[in-house]
């Protein structure tokens, strides 16, 4: 991570990330950090993920409890969006060019430039639809 130290607890953090494929709280990572062996103070995992988020390394997700989540996504040239399923928390990458020209011609509109924006689709993936 860029201007900070690499210490053991950000590699074991950096680490679990990459075998993530869901978002993740701060407390579901603490628990899998946990299970893996590593002591990792609940604080330390909060501020790693803010850092990470930060520089860009990981998306975060606002759920409707308020709770964020987080996720390391692969490095894309590409804005993209995700489709996570409520139940299982699995999540999928998705390119919608047709929505970023939504998002231009809404900018657009308003007279606004340089937008920003971050869209996840919430819904129950065809495994848990299933039962």
């Amino acid at each position: 991570m860029i201007g900070q130290r690499v210490t053991k607890q950000r590699v074991a953090i950096g680490e679990l990330l990459e075998d993530v494929e869901e978002f993740r709280s701060a407390q579901q990572i603490h628990q899998l950090l946990q299970q893996r062996g590593h002591e990792i103070g609940l604080a330390t995992v909060y501020r790693t993920l803010n850092a990470m988020a930060e520089q860009g390394a990981l998306e975060v997700m606002l759920q409707p409890n308020g709770e964020h989540t987080y996720l390391r996504c692969e490095p894309r040239s590409e804005h993209h969006h995700h489709l996570v399923c409520r139940t299982c928390g699995r999540t999928v990458d998705v390119a919608a060019p047709e929505l970023e020209q939504v998002v231009e011609a809404l900018a657009s509109a308003h007279d606004f430039t340089d937008v920003e924006h971050s869209i996840d689709f919430l819904g129950t993936c065809r495994e848990c639809a299933a039962g």
